[in-house]
């Protein structure tokens, strides 16, 4: 089974938590038994996680071999400039070691749900849009990337990996895309 999953703005990407008080977790919105997250999104980060009860397949989707490609949408304090573009598009270097080059182009405000709670608003900061599509998934990468450009991250929304998409999957509901080789299937709440 392969499972669609937009994640909500401060859900953890586990299905337990042991702090105090405890955290939202995926056992308040994935009712499929034996899946688990093919990778993982921060808390602080919202959209598009795959969950799978298929080892080999949460292997391919998360294994850096792959290269399995991964698209966000990145609302940044500040304007993308060309120069910060370059920078990403060339791969930057962080603490630690170089990043592999993404691709990175400014958007439209994309036309997203609320967050709650919702961005901070400063009058006299602007604030851009871009996509930034990855290869590699380091810890916390694309806010580490657009720290290094100048361009602190605000909202961060993953939309896509490989040819798995969002699709119109609001916060907290999930679909089936594969069960047994059948694809497709209702969003779930």
């Amino acid at each position: 089974m392969l499972l669609a999953f937009n994640k909500p703005y401060g859900v953890l990407c586990q299905f337990t938590d042991n702090s105090t008080p405890p955290r939202p977790t995926l056992a308040a919105y994935i009712r499929e038994p034996g899946v688990y997250a093919a990778g993982r999104l921060d808390a602080d980060s919202e959209g598009l996680l795959l969950l799978t009860d298929d080892g080999g397949l949460a292997h391919t989707l998360t294994d850096p071999r792959h290269k399995e490609p991964k698209t966000y949408w990145v609302q940044v304090e500040g304007v993308v400039t060309d120069d910060a573009l370059r920078r990403l598009r060339d791969g930057v270097m962080l603490n630690d070691g170089p990043t592999l080059p993404a691709e990175a182009e400014p958007i439209e405000p994309p036309g997203l749900w609320p967050r709650d709670p919702p961005i901070r608003f400063r009058k006299n900061v602007p604030d851009s849009w871009l996509s930034l599509t990855l290869r590699e998934g380091r810890n916390r990468q694309v806010r580490r990337m657009t720290a290094a450009v100048g361009l602190p991250t605000l909202r961060l929304v993953r939309v896509r990996i490989g040819g798995h998409a969002l699709d119109g999957l609001a916060p907290g509901e999930s679909r089936v895309i594969m069960s047994g080789g059948a694809r497709g299937g209702a969003p779930r709440r």
